[in-house]
């Protein structure tokens, strides 16, 4: 099994001990990140001076929040559900963004590797049918690293309103369950104010 190639060993190390394992996901999140941080011109940030909107839920998002210094205890990342391998970065002190969006021809369709991630995932695959799966999933990984981000992405300037700095708001006691509860995320029902989770929400 192959190493992270040596230019990506410190960078991308950081994702993997992050994420847990090596995937074609977090391979994608890293250089999308990258090359999202690189158009910018920006560093990694420090405090909220980034802002990250992610697409997806999956595997790249923890490759962005490595490498962008985004992450939702600060306020700035923001997660939109919507299924695509997107990024998109918004920098305060510019007032620039750029959405990184996975090309659907960056790389071809493999059946065979798709087929036997179907069949680790479901608990039916052989020791060697998943030695040869993982074989395929840290190559295609590498591949994706070794990648250029113009064949990669499909990369440009987009216009966005920033989103608000992170507030620090005071907590009330929810009616129903009694839980501390930020004062503006409680609901008004039937004249209580209570907690979402008590609201069904």
């Amino acid at each position: 099994m192959r190493q992270e190639p040596t230019a990506y060993s410190e960078a991308f190390k950081k994702c993997l001990d992050f994420h847990g394992h090596m995937c074609p996901g977090l391979s994608i999140g890293y250089k999308a990140a990258r090359a999202g941080l690189d158009w910018l011109k920006e560093n990694r940030a420090g405090d909220e001076e980034i802002v990250a909107i992610i697409e997806t839920d999956a595997c790249s998002a923890d490759a962005v929040q490595v490498v962008t210094g985004c992450t939702f205890g600060k306020g700035n990342l923001i997660y939109k559900d919507h299924g695509k391998m997107v990024l998109t970065l918004l920098s305060r002190n510019s007032g620039h963004g750029v959405r990184v969006a996975t090309r659907p021809d960056a790389f071809p369709r493999d059946e065979n590797h798709r087929s036997l991630m179907q069949k680790v995932m479901k608990g039916d695959a052989s020791d060697e049918e998943k030695s040869r799966f993982y074989e395929m999933h840290h190559k295609r990984s590498h591949d994706i690293l070794d990648m250029a981000d113009a064949h990669l992405f499909d990369i440009r300037a987009v216009e966005m309103k920033l989103p608000e700095k992170a507030r620090m708001e005071p907590s009330e006691l929810c009616a129903r369950c009694g839980e501390a509860t930020m004062r503006t995320k409680l609901e008004t029902v039937d004249g209580e104010k209570i907690c979402r989770g008590c609201a069904g929400l």
